[in-house]
C-alpha cells in the first residue's frame, strides 16, 4: 500500500476532533467520563488503556495536549511510518505499561502519554532509519521537545501530573520504533 500523507493527515484531524468531541460531551452530559481513565492494577482501570488519550481533566489540559499532539502526529504522518499502526501500538503498549507499573491509586487521563511516545518514536526512528529527512525530524523533535521529555518523565509527587504515564509512553514509543524501524525496513507502510 502506497504511503498517502493526505489520508494520514485526515486521520490526524479526525483523531484530534474525536478528543475534542469527547471533552465537549463530557462537559455537557451528566456523569464523569474521566471515571473511564486508567487506574493502575485495577480491573476497572483496564478500559483506560485505550480510553485515556481521549479524556482530559479540563480546558487547560486539553489545549496543552492539543498543540504538541497535532505537531507530532503531522510529523509522523509526513514520515514513512504508518500512523494508523504506530499510534495504536504506542497507546496500547504505553497504557499496559502504565497499568502494570503506574504509581499511586489515582486515575490517569490525557493524551500526554501518547505525546511522549510520539516524541520518543520520532527520535529513535529517525536515528534508526538513517535517512536525512528522518534525521532532521529526529533532531527537530529532540530540540523542540527534548527538555519536555526529560523533565516530564522525572518523578513528581503531589503535582497531579502523570509523570509515570509520560515515562511509560516514552518507553512505548522507543520500543515501537526499535521494533518497527530498521535501516533496511523502515517499518512502515504495509
Amino acid at each position: 500500500m502506497k504511503h498517502r500523507i493526505v489520508e494520514e493527515l485526515h486521520g490526524v484531524a479526525i483523531f484530534v476532533a474525536i478528543i475534542w468531541g469527547v471533552f465537549v460531551l463530557d462537559t455537557i452530559l451528566p456523569g464523569e467520563f474521566n471515571d473511564f481513565g486508567l487506574s493502575p492494577r485495577s480491573s476497572v482501570g483496564l478500559t483506560g488503556i485505550v480510553t485515556m488519550p481521549f479524556l482530559h481533566g479540563g480546558w487547560d489540559h486539553l489545549i496543552g495536549n492539543t498543540v504538541p499532539l497535532i505537531v507530532l502526529l503531522c510529523l509522523l504522518a509526513g514520515s514513512r511510518a504508518n500512523t494508523f499502526r504506530i499510534v495504536p501500538q504506542i497507546v496500547v503498549m504505553g497504557g499496559v505499561l502504565l497499568w502494570v507499573f503506574g504509581t499511586g491509586d489515582s486515575v490517569h487521563v490525557g493524551a500526554s502519554g501518547l505525546i511522549y511516545g510520539l516524541i520518543a518514536f520520532l527520535i529513535v526512528a529517525g536515528f534508526r532509519e538513517g535517512r536525512l529527512s528522518a534525521l532532521v525530524i529526529a533532531v527537530f523533535v529532540g530540540f523542540t521537545y527534548g527538555a519536555t521529555l526529560i523533565g516530564g518523565v522525572l518523578p513528581t509527587v503531589g503535582s497531579g501530573i502523570s509523570w509515570d504515564g509520560h515515562l511509560t509512553g516514552a518507553i512505548a514509543g522507543g520500543l515501537v520504533a526499535r521494533v518497527a524501524v530498521t535501516p533496511d525496513n523502515v517499518g512502515i507502510k504495509r
